[in-house]
């Protein structure tokens, strides 16, 4: 009795704690089951609100009504030769560039210069003059009668290679496209005229410095071409003043025709951008509604041919002083002739600063009425091509210039030797450095 009482009391107890057991253990897991489920709940709904964002953004960078760009994929280039073709490909894309053929363009300066009868000689030294400072490449048309045409071919044939190698030239008949020929070619000074008609005859040639034969360049030609940069919308032409001075100037006193602004301009040193010529109606006195430069310059001569002194030049002063706003006036220093000097010093920017152009118009550089011009002219003349430029043209230049001193141009003789002096040593310099640059 007392064993089965026993077993009863065990039994009663085994079971109070299975029960114990039973609902304690399902109060303690509970808990964590519900966390766990409220855990996997939020993680769902962040994921969702993660790629709700996605898919919209994704929507708003899209552009439905355009197909999908493609991505071309460059071919994986082998280690051999493979910088070649990429050096290629660049150099090709490069040269197609809008605007890479401009660039070339500028690389090369146009002159023009008009020479006939005794004009060679000088034309040549003009040409050297140029060359000698240049930085550009220089592309000069040569306009002469066609017995000179052969003289010139052998005049640059003797030069040297490495000068030939700096220049380009082409030699043109003197032609007049419109009017009587004869008549214009007896304007003034023999062919003087051929400069009106560069325009209509270098159709090709967007912009052009015109010089007489007796000028000579005591500075590079690239200062001079960096006016037509200097040109604002209407600007078209760039020359100097014919006079410092209205009261002892030429056209403010004798002229019987209009000229430009006061004191009128030379045209013996003339900047032109022959592409606005062309395409430019000019006002005049004879149609309102205004002519193009072709159209203009016969009519304009027989208008004025008895009024008229200087040829070509007048009739430039006449188109210019009814568009004054098409032309640029640029210092004389650019254009210093014997009358910035003999009647006194009246070309304040060559005292400041030195000639940029010598023009030695009168026959100054063939006789003995201003020595100092011919002095300059003779110098350039003797200076043998790749000599030292100081040696054997400034210091040769600079001895000379003292029999000229008591002359009424030589007695300023810093005016004719500040400019080239300073031109030499930049290109003295500039020598300098290309040879530690090869040595290097």
């Amino acid at each position: 009795m007392r064993i089965h009482c026993k077993i009863v009391a065990i039994a009663v107890c085994f079971g109070v704690f299975l029960l114990l057991y039973f609902f304690g253990g399902n109060a303690t897991d509970e808990p964590p089951l519900k966390e766990v489920a409220k855990e996997k709940h939020f993680q769902s709904l962040n994921h969702i609100e993660d790629i709700a964002p996605a898919k919209e953004a994704k929507q708003t960078n899209e552009e439905p009504q355009k197909p999908p760009k493609l991505i071309r994929k460059e071919p994986k280039l082998s280690s051999r030769g493979g910088g070649n073709v990429i050096a290629k490909t660049r150099q090709k894309s490069e040269v197609g560039r809008p605007g890479s053929k401009v660039t070339r363009a500028e690389d090369v300066m146009h002159l023009a210069v008009v020479a006939c009868g005794n004009r060679l000689d000088e034309t040549l030294n003009m040409v050297k003059s140029a060359l000698l400072f240049s930085i550009k490449k220089i592309k000069f048309h040569i306009f002469a009668e066609e017995d000179l045409a052969e003289q010139f071919e052998k005049g640059f044939s003797q030069w040297p290679q490495t000068v030939s190698a700096r220049f380009q030239y082409s030699i043109y008949p003197i032609t007049f496209s419109v009017g009587n020929a004869d008549e214009w070619k007896k304007l003034f000074k023999p062919c003087a005229a051929q400069r009106l008609f560069l325009p209509v005859i270098l159709k090709d040639v967007d912009s052009l410095l015109y010089v007489d034969t007796d000028v000579l360049f005591l500075r590079p030609m690239d200062d001079i071409w960096k006016f037509l940069k200097a040109f604002n919308s209407t600007q078209l032409a760039a020359m100097a003043p014919e006079h410092e001075i209205p009261k002892i100037g030429w056209y403010s006193r004798f002229a019987r025709h209009p000229f430009y602004g006061v004191t009128g301009v030379n045209s013996g040193v003339m900047l032109m951008n022959l592409t606005r010529i062309r395409s430019t109606l000019f006002r005049n006195s004879m149609i309102a509604s205004g002519l193009s430069w072709e159209n203009l310059l016969h009519p304009l001569y027989q208008k004025y041919k008895n009024h008229i002194t200087w040829g070509d030049q007048d009739l430039l002063n006449i188109i210019f002083h009814y568009n004054p706003e098409c032309l640029y006036i640029f210092p004389c220093q650019w254009n210093y002739r014997p009358d910035h000097c003999m009647y006194g010093s009246n070309c304040k920017a060559a005292e400041e600063e030195g000639v940029s152009i010598l023009h030695g118009n009168r026959g100054v550089y063939h006789d003995d009425k201003q020595p100092a011009f011919r002095v300059v002219y003779d110098a350039i003349h003797e200076y043998p091509f790749e000599e030292n430029l100081f040696q054997s043209l400034f210091y040769p230049l600079q001895t000379k210039f003292l029999d000229t001193v008591n002359t009424l141009c030589g007695r300023i003789p810093q005016v004719f030797l500040k400019q080239i002096e300073k031109t030499m040593r930049a290109v003295y310099e500039k020598k300098v450095v290309r040879r530690v640059r090869l040595h290097e």
